[in-house]
């Protein structure tokens, strides 16, 4: 039979060598799950953009509301132009142009009006659904439209839309999103996910891109 300090040292042992698999499993399960909300989170920002660059269209600048933003996915359309005809090689070889081409009918073309929803979004799509991240409960991102003016003196509307970490990641392993901040920070980063900046023209790119 086992003495008590044998069953007392395979206890520790056991103990020692499950700390030490944790040790590796978190990081490892922490990474998963980031990567898995990560994913979500990059796929909502990028239909922020989607319908903010399809408002400024219309209306020649970002909005800052997602009230306004929504109201327009739902309400308004994006006209598009469709072709019919074509120049063929020949057409072109003897010099004639698209307008030329126009004006003989060779070509047509048509004013459709198309719904931003339809346009921009699967029929399943919920509008409403864009001001929230995802992985909480109902937190909403960030946004901001402003404009500023560039080295030449143009002014350009900008928006950004963003998620810090702290949310988008709330309720995994607390010290991982901690290590994940101050790699962020590091590198002046902004620690999170966001589209678009409110202190450069920066064409309404990600920063995973």
């Amino acid at each position: 039979m086992k003495t008590a300090i044998q069953i007392i040292l395979t206890v520790a042992i056991l103990a020692l060598g499950y700390l030490c698999v944790e040790s590796i499993q978190k990081p490892v399960r922490f990474k998963q799950a980031h990567n898995e909300r990560k994913e979500k989170v990059i796929e909502r920002l990028e239909g922020i953009r989607e319908a903010q660059r399809a408002y400024k269209t219309l209306n020649g600048k970002f909005t800052g509301s997602f009230d306004t933003l929504i109201e327009f996915i739902n309400n308004d359309s994006l006209r598009l132009v469709k072709m019919e005809g074509r120049l063929t090689d020949s057409m072109l070889e003897a010099g004639m142009t698209e307008l030329e081409a126009l004006k003989r009918g060779i070509i047509k073309r048509d004013t459709i009006f198309v719904s931003v929803k339809d346009s921009l979004f699967n029929k399943n799509f919920i509008p409403d659904s864009l001001r929230y991240v995802p992985f909480t409960s109902k937190e909403e991102f960030q946004m901001e439209a402003t404009t500023i003016n560039t080295a030449s003196g143009v002014e350009v509307p900008i928006f950004e839309a963003k998620v810090h970490n702290n949310t988008y990641l709330n309720g995994l392993e607390e010290q991982e999103i901690i290590n994940l901040n101050d790699a962020d920070l590091a590198y002046e980063r902004y620690p999170g996910l966001k589209v678009g900046s409110l202190t450069e023209a920066n064409n309404s790119a990600g920063n995973w891109e």
